[in-house]
């Protein structure tokens, strides 16, 4: 699969989403945070405004759901036009039933973490994933500085994973640049949102470019 570098449009421009997506043709997935100011202090997109994106973005969407009552919304993101879908543990009730619900709806199922959130409860669970997700930031806003006390946790996820077999992307999510995404590389995460490092450059494709080369760099000498 590779490095993947997913830019997230929450530091993107509001009122020309379908142009700022046009400036990243190089990346893999665009990364939409969807806040309901409940789960987050913080309000953002609904399906609607996912579907009207869906249909006129290049590149795939990434949805992150940071919403309560993921188990009744998330569906609805996939018939909008998410490829991806990310629901939190924290506010899921039934997670294995809702990942099963996206994939059978025809999207990947993606599981995310808060930083203090331990993967080690949800090592089961790991086959009915496409992707988890572990937040190096607090959710709920871009812009936030990387925090470097989750670089354990990707090892200890990448590990498990490892020794399930499994193929689930490991996706880290907040305070991404090329500062910080070797330390994720190296960790073991292989999916990187980005959103002010991408869409703050003068080239946002440009910085896609360099981020993936970081990332892969990294992932090359990392240790096994």
């Amino acid at each position: 699969m590779g490095i993947q570098i997913t830019p997230s449009i929450l530091n993107a421009d509001f009122a020309a989403l379908g142009a700022e997506v046009g400036r990243i043709p190089g990346a893999d997935w665009v990364h939409v945070d969807v806040m309901d100011n409940h789960f987050v202090p913080n309000l953002t997109f609904g399906p609607a405004m996912v579907e009207a994106l869906a249909r006129v973005s290049p590149v795939p969407l990434d949805a992150h759901l940071m919403i309560d009552d993921p188990d009744r919304h998330a569906p609805a993101y996939v018939e909008a036009g998410c490829g991806s879908v990310t629901f939190h543990v924290e506010a899921a009730a039934a997670p294995v039933r809702l990942a099963r619900e996206i994939r059978s709806a025809g999207g990947r199922a993606s599981m995310a973490l808060r930083p203090a959130t331990p993967v080690e409860p949800y090592e089961d669970l790991l086959p009915e994933l496409d992707m988890l997700l572990l937040m190096t930031v607090e959710p709920g806003f871009g812009g936030q500085s990387f925090l470097d006390l989750v670089l354990p946790k990707i090892r200890r996820a990448r590990a498990l994973m490892e020794r399930h077999g499994v193929e689930t992307w490991l996706q880290v999510d907040g305070g991404v640049s090329l500062e910080t995404i070797e330390r994720c590389a190296e960790a073991g995460a292989d999916v990187f949102v980005a959103g002010s490092a991408v869409f703050g450059a003068d080239d946002p494709d440009a910085m896609v470019a360099s981020l993936r080369s970081a990332a892969e760099t990294a992932a090359g000498t990392a240790a096994p």
